[in-house]
């Protein structure tokens, strides 16, 4: 079914509504803005949860925003959050190849600030929907995301709660970890070759730091993109898909929010 919505500035809901095989959840493309540049995130709800709920923003991985975010995102609206998929590039902006994925994430990874206030776009998006919870708001990101999430924390953004899937934990000032308002999730591919285990004893360091409350689970076997089945199953090329940490970690994700969403 479609569904024609009115603009709200700065945020536009585009015409286009889906209504999924279970029948209740609706997603929405949704135009919005970052100073002069244009967006287009995600979202998606369940009509049958009433009043305000939880939020989740999800950022993508390098290749952008696109059908595995959308995926994430229509399975935590079926389990009754509001999510949205953040559009870290901008609009018509979705690479084609790895090299065109590497040119993007370099961008923001080598401007730390854009990085985080692209990200704070997309989640003033979220806080600012009427079916959102202000208080009880996370964020979620894989691979490129994952690190964009944990500088989002880093940033100081009102967050109950921020979780890394497989994504880059360094950062250029560490310091910046006293910024973090919510408790921290990283669920890491042991033998990922990606996120090095001085990479990892840096960021763990920088938690202890600035007295974060965190969590850190690494599963054995594993290897960078272990959630995503595209990635292949050859652990040699360095990113791979492996079931088991799929599962174990989407477990793992119920859980911190079953603790961080507790009334």
């Amino acid at each position: 079914m479609k569904e024609i919505i009115k603009l709200i500035s700065p945020v536009m809901v585009l015409a286009f509504t889906a209504v999924s095989a279970h029948g209740a959840i609706k997603t929405q493309l949704v135009e919005y803005k970052h100073g002069d540049t244009t967006l287009v995130g995600y979202l998606a709800y369940n009509t049958q949860v009433k009043g305000k709920r939880p939020g989740i923003l999800v950022v993508h991985d390098w290749m952008g925003e696109g059908e595995f975010n959308r995926d994430v995102s229509r399975k935590l609206a079926e389990m009754g959050y509001i999510a949205f998929s953040a559009d870290i590039y901008g609009k018509g902006i979705r690479p084609k190849n790895r090299g065109e994925a590497r040119e993007q994430a370099t961008k923001y990874r080598s401007d730390r600030k854009l990085m985080r206030n692209r990200a704070r776009a997309a989640l003033d998006v979220l806080l600012a929907n009427k079916m959102t919870s202000p208080k009880l708001v996370a964020a979620l990101g894989y691979c490129f995301g994952g690190g964009v999430t944990l500088e989002l924390a880093r940033g100081g953004a009102p967050l109950a709660g921020a979780i890394s899937f497989h994504g880059n934990l360094d950062t250029p000032d560490p310091k910046d970890a006293k910024n973090i308002k919510g408790k921290i999730l990283v669920l890491h591919g042991a033998d990922d070759p990606s996120v090095p285990p001085a990479q990892v004893a840096a960021f763990q360091q920088e938690m202890r730091d600035a007295g974060v409350d965190w969590q850190f689970v690494s599963y054995g076997g594993a290897v960078h993109a272990f959630t995503n089945p595209a990635a292949g199953n050859d652990n040699s090329r360095g990113a791979a898909y492996n079931e088991k940490a799929d599962k174990r970690s989407w477990e793992a994700m119920k859980v911190f929010f079953s603790e961080i969403f507790r009334p």
